[in-house]
Formats: structure tokens, sequence, C-alpha cells
């Protein structure tokens, strides 16, 4: 089970720079998007169909044009749930998840925290996030979180630590909010085979960062612990660009 997940900042942007053709090379079985920025009734659902995605889910945020997550399959979920049934969390359309054979797949789009208001907002998001799938792993044990989380783990896992330790998305508090939930039950899938530094999954379009690898690693296949012998290989795949993310991959042998 080969699934990627990609925060395309824009479905149709990213359509327009190819997503699809590079959608269809890629071939995974599962496909997590995050960042849609788009209502479904925008979009001509027909090109994923004849991508060979006949399947596909669509979470959006009541806003128009601002977050949203989808998942496109190959082969029929046996259950999807919209949203968390967090109020709060579902009107910006930011976690959907399908249900294949025993193994369920989530994309998340954990906020940002640009400025104060949105980094208390996110920080409660985070706390009732771990709630939700602390119960969630209950029912479903073997599960595969894919997303953006807007986090850095690690110093390894951005390019500047030293500055960007005042940075939401590097602070002390995520970053204690990330081990925590890896603790909890979680394998970051990219760090269980690469511990290389200088990977990363995101980069400004400022300073001409992307061409320097002046980037975060903010992007994760977070896969539950009961399915750690499953896991046949996890990478990043940034020679995709149609975003200022790249995908990651994880596969399993299920």
């Amino acid at each position: 089970m080969k699934i990627i997940s990609y925060n395309v900042n824009g479905i149709r942007a990213a359509i327009n720079k190819g997503l699809l053709d590079w959608l269809q090379s890629a071939g995974p079985d599962v496909f997590c998007i995050q960042e849609t920025k788009a209502q479904k009734e925008q979009l001509d659902l027909s090109l994923f169909e004849k991508a060979g995605y006949p399947y596909h889910y669509w979470f959006s945020a009541e806003k128009k044009g601002y977050s949203g997550v989808a998942i496109l399959s190959r082969i029929k979920p046996d259950h999807v749930e919209y949203g968390t049934g967090i109020d709060y969390m579902d009107t910006e359309g930011r976690n959907l998840r399908a249900d294949f054979n025993g193994v369920s797949v989530m994309s998340l789009y954990l906020p940002s925290g640009t400025n104060i208001a949105r980094l208390e907002h996110k920080l409660q998001y985070m706390a009732d996030f771990q709630g939700y799938v602390d119960q969630l792993k209950q029912e479903k044990p073997n599960l595969v979180i894919c997303g953006d989380y807007n986090i850095c783990h690690r110093a390894i896992d951005i390019h500047d630590p030293v500055r960007n330790a005042k940075v939401s998305g590097f602070l002390p508090v995520e970053r204690e909010w990330i081990d925590n939930f890896i603790n909890r039950g979680f394998i970051d899938s990219f760090r269980y085979f690469n511990q290389e530094p200088h990977q990363y999954s995101w980069w400004s379009y400022r300073a001409n960062a992307r061409n320097n690898n002046k980037g975060w690693r903010i992007d994760y296949n977070m896969v539950s612990e009961p399915l750690q012998e499953k896991l046949k290989r996890a990478v990043i795949l940034p020679e995709a660009k149609h975003s200022d993310h790249c995908p990651i991959m994880v596969e399993l042998d299920v």
C-alpha cells in the first residue's frame, strides 16, 4: 500500500502546474491532499478519475479559498469520516479519514501559528486533536495520519534552528507536542528509515529558499505502532514542484 501526502497550496494552481501527470506517474494507492483551497463543485472531478482515482473525497472549509483536505484512492474505502466532530476544526476543513481493510488513513492539515491569535488557536487544536486521536486509536489501532503538521520536530528538521527558535513551527511548546504525539504511539515513518540532515518538505517562496535548500520538514506520515512491522519504505519527493511543499510517501506491506 503506497500512500502519498501532499500540501498542494491550492489544488487548481497545482493542476495547472502538471500535478495530474505527476500523480499518474507516481501512482500511489492513496493520495492525501492538504490545502485544496477549493470547494468540490469548483473542480472538474472527471480529471481525477481519468488519472486513475475513481474514488475521491473532499472536505472543504466553509470559508472559500481556504484550507481544505482530500483523499483520492484507487480502491474503494470501507468507510469515510468527514471531520472530527469538533466544530471549530471541522468548519476549517482540516481532517478527513478513509478506512481500507483494517488500515485507517487520515489527511490532516494542522493550523499554522502566524500571529498570536492563530498560535493560540493552533495550540488549542493540537491539544484537542491529541485527545481525539487517543480515543480514535482505541477503535482504529492501525492508523496512518498523513499531512502538514506545521511543526518541525527536531533541529535536524529545519535549516536554521538557532534563528528560528522563536518562530511558530519550531517553538519549544510545538516541538514538545509533536514529541509527545510520537511517544503516545506513533512512528515518524521518514525518520524510521532516514536520519540524514537537510531533508525538507517545505520552502519559503522568498530568497530562493528552495534552490538553496533552506527548508523545513513539517509534513509527516505518522504511522501507529501496531503497523511498525508493516513499514516498507518512506521518502520525501522534492523533485515534485507544484507547490511550496513537496510530497512525502510511505509504503506499507499490507
